[in-house]
């Protein structure tokens, strides 16, 4: 009988959850697919149903229960703020796991999904942005994620943020014309009037109060556009937020190592990444971009170190061509 310990590592999103079953090799024996797994925007319970969710997702090919894990490491934002791991382990225990259970940053799995060096950077930049430098396999700085209203740089909700503005000041006639303005009125389900009523338009006055009435982290959801768009405010502002990406990531840099981007905004080619690699200049030398989909994988890289394991480049590897396998 196969006595290897059975590891899973899971990559908590405030969306969905995944986790990858692995054993110490990096061989991935399953893979589940859970809902929201952090507590902190979806709620301990629903957060932890996500998660036995994923885990239950990843054992039921092998026929294999919590009871035979000896690891699991939930990787998530903002464990810091979540107030423990009871939330989770309420919950995996009835069902059977008493193993270890070890929580750690989002950032660090989106690392190990794409390096296994001992030195380099994770740079996320979806609805928000974070750079953060690691070395002996550990976070040791750490640049923005500091949210909506105070940082995320470049991010989703930056870029988004932005393209409100400028349509805003297209219809105030405070800022240069775009056609970015037609995109933001659609989304909100407005059309334009050219009907003014003391001095304002009609469609300016119904989307300020679209704007103000719904999250300010919605406004993420307007990035695509500027990728969309082809004038010049939609390229200006893209180019800005690679600009930003890249004084974020210049404020932690230390030496030359991989740098692994997740998230959606910097991973493809165009405006944002030219801008990025143009504004490192010097500093950009010998960088190694590495765009991820998510960090199931660095997940599972890290519930093999929390086993004692030391993950390199050929266990990342098994792991990144096993997974990949199962998705």
């Amino acid at each position: 009988m196969n006595h290897e310990p059975l590891l899973v590592g899971v990559d908590a999103g405030g969306t969905s959850t995944r986790a990858v079953l692995t054993d110490p090799s990096g061989r991935c024996l399953g893979y589940g697919v859970g809902g929201r797994g952090n507590p902190i925007s979806a709620g301990p319970e629903r957060a932890a149903a996500g998660v036995l969710d994923a885990i239950r997702g990843a054992l039921e090919p092998t026929g294999h229960g919590l009871a035979d894990v000896s690891v699991i490491v939930p990787a998530m934002a903002g464990m810091r703020a979540s107030g423990g791991s009871d939330w989770l382990m309420q919950r995996l225990a009835p069902a059977g796991f008493g193993g270890t259970l070890r929580f750690e940053s989002d950032l660090l799995a989106t690392y190990f999904s794409g390096a296994a060096a001992p030195v380099g950077y994770a740079l996320v930049s979806g609805t928000g942005a974070c750079v953060i430098r690691v070395q002996d396999g550990r976070i040791v700085d750490t640049g923005d994620g500091l949210g909506w209203l105070l940082g995320d740089r470049g991010s989703g909700f930056w870029i988004g943020h932005a393209i409100a503005r400028a349509a805003v000041q297209d219809l105030d006639g405070t800022g240069p014309a775009t056609a970015l303005t037609d995109r933001v009125l659609a989304h909100y389900e407005l059309e334009r009037t050219d009907v003014r009523t003391d001095g304002r338009l009609q469609e300016l006055e119904e989307l300020i109060g679209r704007l103000y009435g719904h999250p300010p982290i919605e406004l993420a959801g307007l990035t695509p556009y500027a990728f969309d768009v082809e004038d010049a405010v939609a390229r200006g502002i893209l180019m800005t937020a690679g600009e930003q990406l890249a004084d974020t990531l210049s404020a932690v840099l230390d030496r030359p190592g991989p740098v692994v981007v997740g998230g959606s905004v910097l991973a493809r080619s165009g405006p944002v990444r030219d801008a990025f690699v143009a504004r490192l200049g010097a500093d950009g030398d010998g960088l190694d971009l590495r765009p991820v989909s998510d960090g199931a994988v660095g997940a599972a890289v890290l519930a093999v170190r929390a086993a004692g394991g030391i993950p390199d480049d050929a266990v990342l590897a098994r792991l990144t061509d096993t997974v990949s396998a199962f998705r």
